[in-house]
């Protein structure tokens, strides 16, 4: 691995950059977030047209640019610095990929140039809660169970709440109960009339409230020989309701899904491997969030440094005591290291390492992230908790990730069962 920027890298880190800097300052994305889309399409717009930011990772034969996972990760590194609210994650790092592995070739045709282009935003749907499990990120739990504390690699039993790893998406996933496993609950799938008809209620889409196209993951043909497969749902289509969630991170919009006898086109064929798909999908998308989580963890970071050389105590600046250097300085080996991580997780993305490397990845991002946050609320003082300052706006991506993709020790459990490290323990 060449751990150097090539020029063209280079290019696309200085152009986004500089970009973001200028149209995306804390009041910017107070505006943008608070906008029926979520963000601001206008500048949408602008990154789709001058940098083809949405299909940056897509390939030249559906107008994307032809990069790759490295080049997305220095995107939303990027995207996370300025705390960008856009579609890039739910379309570009999520629908996509699975929309170019699942569909058929005149879907890809169809809707991939338009996702390129960034007419056509996107949004992937998995009942349950469960995304981080069906990427292959975490042990599969079943829905509405808590983790135990105490979760260990490799248990094997059923204990509910205790993560269960048979199989991919372990022993929860395999019974597909995070898409409603054959009961109720979940989403199911029909055939009547000729098409495809979606039941049920996701919760907590991102972007889903104001994604044109919707992927959702349904369960079809009951509960013993049942499959899931995945769907594409028009944004208008008839009997789909869609509501705005109050999430922690307002830079998250997230949306509730309920699906009424909505038409739906199948992805792909019938007998495709949506599992295989879906899993493969995990190590690039762990490398994405893992970058982003690095650029809101720097920017915070500098921030602070910013602050702590101004803000004076006892006559001289607080940044020049030793107790307030060595905060930052754990601080800042904590995000030089999760960027190395992150970046190694894109280079290895789509090969068997990255499946071991995107999670371990995302779990150091996610504690550089924690850890600068926290240093910046704590050494800004009063002011680091009010409204009116970025600070808490940082706190706040911090503790929705975690939430959303982690907790960091389940990111390590599930790589490290993936990799067999605990294998002799277990067999003995």
């Amino acid at each position: 691995m060449d751990a150097a920027l090539s020029e063209e890298q280079e290019e696309i880190r200085r152009t986004l950059r500089e970009l973001l800097r200028g149209r995306c300052g804390g009041d910017e994305v107070r505006a943008a977030v608070r906008t029926a889309a979520g963000y601001d399409e206008a500048l949408w717009g602008a990154l789709a047209r001058r940098l083809g930011l949405p299909g940056l990772a897509l390939p030249t034969a559906y107008g994307g640019v032809g990069c790759g996972p490295v080049e997305l990760a220095l995107a939303c590194e990027e995207t996370g610095r300025a705390l960008l609210p856009s579609p890039l994650l739910a379309t570009a790092v999520f629908a996509a990929p699975l929309l170019a592995a699942l569909g058929t070739a005149a879907q890809r045709a169809e809707l991939l140039p338009r996702i390129a282009d960034g007419a056509l935003t996107a949004a992937l749907a998995v009942p349950g809660r469960a995304l981080p499990a069906v990427l292959g990120l975490v042990h599969g739990v079943a829905p509405d169970q808590p983790v135990a504390s105490g979760e260990a690699c490799g248990s094997r039993g059923s204990t509910p709440g205790v993560a269960v790893p048979a199989g991919p998406w372990g022993a929860a996933l395999d019974a597909a109960e995070w898409a409603g496993g054959g009961r109720a609950g979940g989403v199911q799938a029909r055939v009547r009339d000729g098409g495809w008809r979606l039941y049920g209620q996701v919760e907590q889409v991102l972007d889903g409230h104001s994604a044109r196209l919707l992927l959702v993951a349904a369960r079809t043909g009951g509960y013993t020989r049942g499959r899931v497969l995945v769907f594409a749902v028009r944004g208008n289509a008839p009997g789909l309701v869609r509501t705005r969630l109050t999430a922690l991170d307002e830079t998250r919009p997230q949306a509730r899904i309920e699906l009424r006898d909505v038409p739906a086109e199948l992805l792909g064929e019938d007998s495709a491997d949506v599992a295989g798909a879906l899993a493969a999908l995990g190590g690039p998308a762990a490398a994405a969030l893992a970058a982003e989580a690095v650029g809101a963890a720097d920017a915070a970071l500098a921030r602070t440094v910013d602050h702590v050389r101004t803000r004076e105590q006892f006559g001289r600046p607080i940044g020049s005591f030793q107790a307030v250097k060595h905060r930052l300085a754990d601080v800042y080996v904590m995000v030089q290291s999760a960027r190395s991580a992150a970046y190694y997780a894109a280079w290895a993305a789509d090969g068997q390492e990255g499946r071991v490397a995107g999670p371990l990845a995302l779990a150091a991002a996610l504690e550089a992230q924690r850890a600068a946050a926290g240093e910046a609320v704590q050494l800004h003082g009063g002011i680091g908790i009010t409204w009116e300052h970025d600070a808490q706006l940082y706190l706040k991506r911090a503790a929705s990730d975690e939430l959303l993709f982690g907790p960091a020790h389940r990111l390590r459990a599930r790589a490290a069962d993936r990799d067999g490290l605990f294998a002799t323990a277990v067999t003995a």
